[in-house]
């Protein structure tokens, strides 16, 4: 299996497992004891086994906005997006975040699954434009500080005044000595940065380390937990976020993932237009809804939902036990005619049914949790 630069770290004090081809931390103290530590203070999470490119030249912004769907004319230096990049189809190749460094220089983080097929796909679609495509996945790390409290840890050891970056803005800065771009975006729903660490190879980790320690170090007063893909898949649950190949792939659009909102129609011209275009006139078969059991039981993946009459009207994408309502949940596709949220379906599990509602996205109250919550921790 691929490592990260922090492998022989995390070896020694987290529970490891395979992820994407990677060696990767599942968990620590455990899943719940770091979901909470991120719900209601600030964790860390390496997830250098992301994908990191760098995307330069006078045609950059013509080419992304020619591959992805959101609008990269928007971004100005130090700021950042979300968007999804399809084929032809309309299918959802990757979902992501881009961040513009300064003019004509981006990056691009695809997920970990898909970091050869995105930069191939890349290379492939910038024949006739004039732009450099650059993988640095292995020569720069990259961690996720994530909860209320995570900018008070950042701010203990960064002169830069964090305050001022808004959400889906970034900066260059110094975090205890070591050169980053910090981005305040993030997968758990909650306020956060993700922190890049320039010049981190896999046979130099050296700054990787110092800036691991440091933010621990850092968090102390806060309880700080360092967190594995265990929490990272419920956190993201929670707050209603897809994960690759569980809830999008090529064989569903934005449109049925409830994604439309980076689907710049207005463009010219973007891969997957024409089809996506087709599908919202002639209306969506499916959609993605959250589920929260009313009845005990914790819906998996694969698992059929009913309508009362018992038809099969769709299935579970994702599901889990969720640490904070204490109640399973589920991502699903529904047929869109029974997708109206505060129905109630029927869940197959262990060849039973149990009841469950169709409730907006994020699961929780986004007054008392995520990054719009009104209380302060």
């Amino acid at each position: 299996m691929r490592k990260i630069q922090l492998y022989e770290i995390h070896k020694k004090t987290a529970k490891m497992t395979e992820f994407a081809g990677f060696e990767m931390p599942l968990w620590y103290k455990g899943i719940k004891e770091e979901h909470l530590a991120v719900r209601n203070s600030v964790g860390i999470f390496d997830v250098s086994h992301m994908g990191r490119v760098i995307i330069t030249g006078r045609d950059a912004v013509s080419f992304l906005n020619y591959v992805i769907t959101n609008d990269t004319t928007t971004l100005t230096p130090n700021s950042a997006l979300y968007s999804v990049m399809c084929n032809e189809n309309g299918g959802i190749i990757d979902d992501f975040v881009i961040s513009c460094l300064e003019e004509e220089k981006f990056l691009l983080v695809p997920n970990a699954t898909n970091r050869e097929k995105d930069f191939n796909w890349l290379v492939k679609k910038a024949e006739g434009f004039k732009v450099k495509i650059e993988d640095v996945s292995d020569k720069v790390a990259m961690f996720a500080v994530q909860g209320p409290n995570a900018e008070k840890t950042l701010q203990k050891i960064c002169y830069a005044n964090l305050n001022k970056i808004e959400r889906f803005k970034c900066i260059t800065a110094k975090l205890a000595g070591t050169d980053v771009f910090l981005s305040r975006t993030g997968y758990t729903g909650e306020d956060g940065f993700e922190v890049y660490a320039w010049n981190t190879s896999l046979d130099k980790p050296d700054n990787a380390v110092k800036l691991w320690n440091a933010i621990l170090e850092a968090g102390k007063p806060f309880r700080i937990e360092p967190c594995g893909l265990g929490a990272r898949d419920t956190l993201r649950l929670e707050a209603g976020l897809c994960l690759y190949e569980n809830d999008i792939d090529e064989n569903i659009t934005p449109l049925e993932a409830r994604l439309g909102f980076v689907v710049k129609f207005q463009k010219d011209n973007f891969i997957g237009k024409n089809a996506l275009l087709k599908q919202k006139e002639e209306g969506i078969k499916q959609r993605r809804v959250g589920l929260q059991m009313i009845e005990q039981g914790i819906p998996r993946q694969g698992f059929k939902i009913y309508n009362e009459k018992g038809d099969n009207i769709g299935q579970v994408t994702s599901g889990t036990f969720s640490p904070l309502l204490k109640c399973g949940i589920a991502m699903a596709y529904i047929q869109t005619q029974y997708a109206q949220e505060g129905s109630i379906v029927n869940i197959e599990i262990r060849r039973k049914m149990a009841k469950a509602k169709i409730v907006p996205f994020p699961f929780y109250d986004a007054e008392k949790y995520g990054y719009k919550r009104k209380t302060t921790a």
